[in-house]
This record gives C-alpha cells, structure tokens and sequence, in this order.
C-alpha cells in the first residue's frame, strides 16, 4: 500500500537525483537506475511516477527554470526603474546558483538535446520567450521600435556568455553580467 503524501517528495528526490546524476556524467547518458538509486527509491517507482528517463530529465529542466523564474521574479520584485528591471533580469541570469556544475550541466545538455527532442527544443523556447518578453517590457518605453533587436541582442549575448562562464570558470562569471550591461547601455545612448 502506497504511503500517503509521498509522492511529491519522492518525485522531487528523483528531480534533484537526475540534476546530480546528469552533473556527475557530464551528458544525459544516465540510467533511470542510476538517478532511482541516487533518490532511493526503487527504479519501477522512478518509471510509475514520470513514465522514463525523458520525462524525469523534463521535469528536472522544468524545475532549473522555475528556480530561475523565482529568481527573475525575486529581482524584478526590487527594481523600481524600466532600466532597473532591465539589469535585474541581466543580473538573474549570472547570479551564483545558475553556476553550480548540476545547473551548468542540465542547461548546456538541454541546449544539445533541443536538437533532436521536440519536448527539450519547447523547454528551450520557453525559457526563451519568458526572457525575451521579459526583456522587451521594459525596453520598449526606453528605446521604442529598436526594443526588439536589442532585446535580440541581449538574448543572444545572456546564451553566450553563459556557455563562456560557465566552461571558463569564475573570473569569466565575475564580467558577464558587466558584458551584458555595458551593450544594453550602448544601445540606450543611441536614442
């Protein structure tokens, strides 16, 4: 007989078992085994709950985001200027937790896997629109019609200096949120 209320602790056991696991390995090659024995629980539970190790990678990439939702919400929260928000939501996406390897791990490997997986590729373009939206409400009453390309332009920057921090270590890490400020201040002088 199943013990009541334990599903929800059990599945985030599995969740932070597969962000781990995914860390330790370097890639997804993984075995539901492995992340079961890592959350102790049995591997038929790990398939009960999520149905496989697709679906258990999906919910840990689903939870990485909602961390950093919380985190974006957390700063935005504190930031009374459009340009403030702005440097929030730029400042979010370097803040500490986003470094741990588990974290660095599961975002470069959803990245590779976005290739190739349509449920991975739908993750990706979540987080993407969230960032971008998020971007573009506070760009538009700074700098108009151009609030798009540098939205764009942030966008692109946060993805690739995160993938340079994140391989190059933490002097990379210090500066990238500095990059990132530094263009946005640019593109608003232009106006």
């Amino acid at each position: 007989m199943p013990k009541v209320g334990m599903e929800p602790i059990r599945r985030k056991a599995l969740v932070e078992a597969t962000i781990a696991e995914i860390s330790a390995a370097g890639s997804l090659d993984v075995t539901v085994s492995a992340i079961s024995r890592r959350a102790g629980v049995s591997s038929g539970l790990a398939h009960h709950y999520f149905g496989g190790k697709e679906q258990i990678f999906q919910a840990a990439m689903r939870h990485i985001l909602r961390v950093f939702d919380a985190e974006v919400a957390q700063r935005l929260g504190d930031a009374p200027t459009p340009r403030g928000r702005l440097e929030a939501v730029i400042r979010a996406s370097f803040w500490d937790t986003a470094f741990k390897p588990a974290s660095v791990s599961a975002w470069l490997n959803l990245y590779v896997r976005a290739h190739s997986n349509a449920q991975a590729l739908r993750l990706l373009r979540v987080y993407q629109s969230r960032l971008r939206s998020n971007l573009l409400h506070d760009l538009r009453p700074l700098c108009g019609a151009r609030a798009d390309d540098i939205a764009c332009g942030i966008g692109a920057l946060i993805d690739g200096l995160y993938i340079r921090a994140a391989l190059g270590g933490a002097q990379e890490t210090a500066h990238a949120a500095d990059i990132v400020l530094s263009y946005l201040d640019a593109e608003l002088k232009r106006q």
